[in-house]
């Protein structure tokens, strides 16, 4: 079974169509993964086994006809704790959500797609409170920790669903993203994520941090993450800010290679963020690589001021928006950080919102600028590796909020361009790091492309935690 756990969706796939093995036993032994990381890493906030082994068996029963009925046909995959699934409440990691009030009869538009491609869904994964940082506890859930020192973090604030991933507590999963929440725990736990252009992939019922959340793959290699994206990125008529139909197939897009693209490398934002040595190491190797593949490497750094402010008056008033209806009882049980930007939030003025918004459109149009000369930029993901669980900021670190050590991420969620992160190593603690891919807008494909590029090179590191 520990094979089984270890296995790509791509991979389960073409044993599925072999007989080698089915979803049934796969199943089995991605509920058992679950339950045995469980008590030391918390990364569920609910298993629904005997809904998978149901959902399973009928896929056993499609393949033993030779009718699978889609792409996804009796994988296993998890659900972050913010998407709606149907028959589970959808708590997001709060106190203040009553299980009983709901109904819980309806999928987000991403579930639905993998429900009618099959696909077999083993929990709900957990997040921070409405997912408002980039590291995953909650009052409701606790501490989520990372697969390879669980005195760490496994960052946020999809963390839940990279620790599953990269426990082998199935191969794909769902995450949503609004300033870096599934690239920064990906490359926190050494796993592939992607943050795909806004509208790409369906959302609803709609944010309240708006057009800064998205909604993103998460798992083991970039070709599992085309795979979903054939499914989950189909339009959905309840999102009326949704893209029309991706022109191709995602998966059939791999092949292309690097050779001849124009790749911007930045390793530090001209200096603007402090990189731990190991961390900047590591990118600087993979992008050798990719100069190594053909790409045409150039060390230069894009017009981006750090537009953190802006960020702040968005997600904070996204913040305050969503708990705008609760009592002063249920205030009292939010997490104190959670309070206290929505407090900030609360405070802003219409007029503070729309200057944010006009940074934010500038932004947009200088990072379209750059990338008239340049396909890819590469950066890392994160300036540090995974630090001690529990803990909003890296100690000593200096930063208020969590924003502070992920200035290479949000910025890309203000700009809605898709942007991946790909594992390129360890440090000397033997702690993942991430190389991140952003692309222009509607070129998720051109991200994919390069980073299974790294995959095929060998560069990105399909590192497996201790234990999994």
């Amino acid at each position: 079974m520990s094979e089984l756990t270890g296995l790509t969706a791509v991979r389960l796939l073409d044993g599925y169509r072999g007989g080698e093995f089915g979803p049934v036993e796969v199943t089995r032994a991605a509920l058992e993964r679950a339950g045995a990381i469980q008590p030391e890493v918390n990364a569920f906030v609910r298993l629904l086994a005997e809904d998978a082994l149901e959902r399973a068996a009928a896929s056993e029963e499609r393949w033993r006809r030779g009718e699978p009925c889609g792409l996804l046909d009796g994988v296993p995959v998890t659900v972050k704790d913010i998407l709606l699934l149907r028959g589970a409440p959808t708590l997001k990691g709060s106190r203040t959500v009553d299980p009983a009030a709901g109904r819980w009869d309806e999928d987000a538009p991403s579930v639905a797609r993998l429900r009618e491609h099959g696909a077999v869904f083993l929990g709900k994964t957990t997040t921070p409170e409405f997912g408002w940082k980039g590291v995953t506890d909650s009052p409701l859930s606790g501490i989520t920790r990372n697969p390879y020192d669980p005195a760490r973090t496994a960052g946020g604030s999809s963390g839940g669903a990279a620790a599953a991933v990269a426990l082998g507590a199935g191969p794909l999963a769902l995450g949503t993203d609004g300033g870096g929440s599934v690239r920064i725990p990906a490359a926190f736990c050494g796993i592939f994520a992607l943050k795909p252009t806004y509208g790409r992939v369906p959302l609803y019922p709609a944010s309240a941090f708006g057009t800064l959340a998205h909604v993103g793959p998460m798992t083991r290699d970039a070709a599992d993450a085309a795979l979903l994206m054939n499914v989950i990125g189909g339009p959905d008529s309840r999102d009326w800010s949704a893209l029309g139909p991706a022109p191709g197939s995602f998966s059939e897009g791999l092949a292309g290679g690097v050779r001849g693209l124009r790749v911007a490398y930045s390793p530090s934002l001209g200096g603007q963020v402090r990189v731990d040595p190991e961390v900047a190491a590591a990118v600087r190797r993979a992008v050798e690589s990719l100069a190594g593949l053909g790409a045409y490497v150039e060390e230069t750094d894009p017009d981006l001021a750090d537009p953190v402010e802006a960020f702040h008056t968005l997600w904070f008033a996204g913040a305050a928006r969503v708990t705008q209806h609760l009592t002063r009882e249920q205030r009292g049980l939010l997490d104190p950080g959670l309070r206290e930007v929505c407090g900030a939030g609360a405070r802003r003025s219409a007029l503070d919102y729309l200057a944010a918004v006009d940074v934010r459109m500038d932004l947009g149009r200088r990072m379209g600028r750059f990338h008239d000369t340049y396909d890819l930029l590469v950066t890392p993901t994160v300036p540090v590796t995974a630090f001690e669980a529990g803990a909003e900021v890296p100690k000593g670190s200096g930063h208020r909020r969590w924003t502070g050590w992920t200035p290479f991420t949000y910025p890309f969620n203000m700009t809605q361009q898709p942007a991946a992160t790909v594992p390129v190593g360890t440090d000397a603690a033997g702690l993942p790091i991430g190389l991140q891919l952003v692309a222009a807008r509607h070129q998720d494909a051109l991200v994919l492309r390069a980073a299974h590029a790294l995959y095929e090179a060998g560069a990105a590191t399909g590192i497996t935690p201790a234990g999994s």
